[in-house]
């Protein structure tokens, strides 16, 4: 059965996968920041214990990412996505019901494990049971599920104002429930496919994964400051409680150009626009800190913010696949580790160094060190090949 050219199956895999990914990244996995400010009011929680939470959350994800391949061989990969939904479900219903500190981290951190979970497999998904041609335009779709999920956070934290922080996580849960009751009914249940023998023992480091990985911790540690304080900046700053359902709705409306990361890479190079993700995001960090006073700055900020983290998170999968052709899936995986890594470690210094230069002054900081780092990485290559034309000259 086809509508409009496509068929029913496809249509399922976009849906259930725009889903549980729209959940497990657009809410799940960026709650924490949102309602920081109000957690940290109820429990009365230090700047230090709310920053390792933060990198407990990151810390569950990657649990998740390690544990997707095993898994994935033995069942096949629509069953990581359903723990993925379940860990989305269970963990963001125990924060909304959390009676201690401690209760509360242990369901944020599981809540965070689903984005680990979901990511990866949803490519074997698409790359199996869809047809070759309609690839490309899926996984966007499927992507794009994380903007609509950071404007329905947006909405669910904007109805949370009026009663308790504590429904934002409520409504992430019943949402988390749909998902995988969608993922369920439309996703197929595909055998776990073996992998060539030869293929999987040839590993996919090269010397030409280091650009995208040194991308990876700069990209992961500045989006993850970002998520994890705006909030917190927001409200600082003087700015009414509503305005932060506004800042996370821009951030998933400003990442729909994520639509066009492929056209861009074939315009100026997977390289360069992996450059301007990370300098938009340390632009949205420069204004977060110097701008929280005023609404439009924090707004643009938040727009900003949206654009360069969705379009640099599709860049890492085309970026990895090109300098690793014969095992783009595992060289993807090794990025995204490097990164729940790096998401891991930042919020804990950051919950650390607060309390001495302030939550402005670190979030210029941190945008610095990326934009620099990120530079950096752009003309060292440049550098190299024109030292290398002087010596052959020479």
């Amino acid at each position: 059965m086809k509508c409009c050219g496509v068929d029913k199956q496809t249509i399922g895999i976009g849906v259930g996968g725009a889903a549980v990914v729209g959940v497990a990244f657009g809410m799940a996995r960026y709650a924490y920041g949102l309602t920081l400010p109000d957690v940290r009011s109820e429990f009365g929680l230090s700047e230090f214990f709310l920053g390792l939470i933060a990198s407990g959350t990151f810390a569950g994800y990657l649990i998740g990412l390690v544990s997707v391949p095993r898994l994935s061989a033995r069942r096949g990969p629509r069953a990581p996505t359903t723990v993925g939904g379940v860990c989305g479900v269970v963990g963001t219903a125990t924060v909304a019901l959390a009676p201690s500190p401690w209760i509360l981290a242990a369901g944020a951190v599981l809540s965070g494990s689903a984005a680990g979970w979901v990511w990866a497999p949803y490519s074997d998904i698409v790359t199996k049971a869809a047809p070759r041609r309609r690839q490309p335009t899926l996984l966007a779709v499927i992507t794009t599920g994380t903007s609509l999920g950071l404007v329905a956070l947006a909405a669910l934290a904007l109805l949370a104002t009026f009663t308790s922080w504590r429904l934002t996580w409520a409504g992430i849960a019943l949402a988390a429930g749909v998902a995988v009751l969608v993922n369920l009914r439309a996703v197929p249940r595909l055998n776990a496919g073996g992998r060539d023998t030869d293929s999987s023992r040839r590993s996919p480091w090269r010397r030409a994964m280091v650009p995208p990985l040194v991308y990876a911790v700069l990209f992961f540690a500045a989006i993850t400051v970002y998520f994890t304080y705006a909030s917190e900046a927001a409200r600082s700053g003087g700015l009414a409680a509503s305005a932060v359902p506004l800042l996370f709705a821009l951030i998933g409306v400003g990442g729909l150009v994520a639509l066009r990361t492929g056209p861009m890479t074939r315009a100026v190079g997977t390289p360069a626009v992996g450059v301007g993700s990370v300098c938009v995001v340390s632009c949205a960090l420069i204004l977060l800190g110097l701008g929280r006073t005023s609404l439009p700055l924090t707004l643009l900020s938040a727009l900003l913010l949206g654009m360069g983290y969705m379009v640099g998170s599709s860049l890492l999968a085309i970026w990895t696949a090109e300098v690793s052709p014969d095992r783009p899936g595992d060289a993807f995986t090794m990025a995204l580790v490097v990164g729940a890594v790096t998401s891991i470690a930042a919020p804990a210094a950051m919950g650390a160094l607060i309390p001495v230069y302030g939550l402005p002054a670190m979030l210029v900081l941190v945008a610095a060190v990326a934009a620099i780092g990120a530079i950096t990485l752009a003309v060292l290559p440049r550098l190299r090949a024109v030292g290398a034309r002087r010596g052959s000259r020479s």
